[in-house]
């Protein structure tokens, strides 16, 4: 059994299909980070409380690291 995905790259609405099907994996390792992420600052933090922007700035240098550019990929 064989899928084929096609995309009329002259088109925008599948240009951007098209990238988020590439980025798909990318994404999904972005996500595990993030995930691991939370779950070792809630198991190893000394403090009680994370601050939703240390968060916020983790979860942006992720997704950089990642090379996913969210606006890119969603409009």
């Amino acid at each position: 059994m064989k899928g084929i995905l096609e995309f009329d790259l002259n088109d925008k609405d599948d240009i951007e299909a098209h990238l988020r099907c590439a980025k798909s994996l990318d994404m999904a390792l972005a996500i595990n980070d993030i995930l691991e992420y939370v779950r070792s600052k809630a198991k190893y933090s000394e403090e009680e409380t994370i601050e939703i922007e240390v968060v916020k700035d983790e979860i942006h240098s992720i997704l950089c690291r990642r090379d996913i550019d969210l606006d890119y990929l969603i409009s």
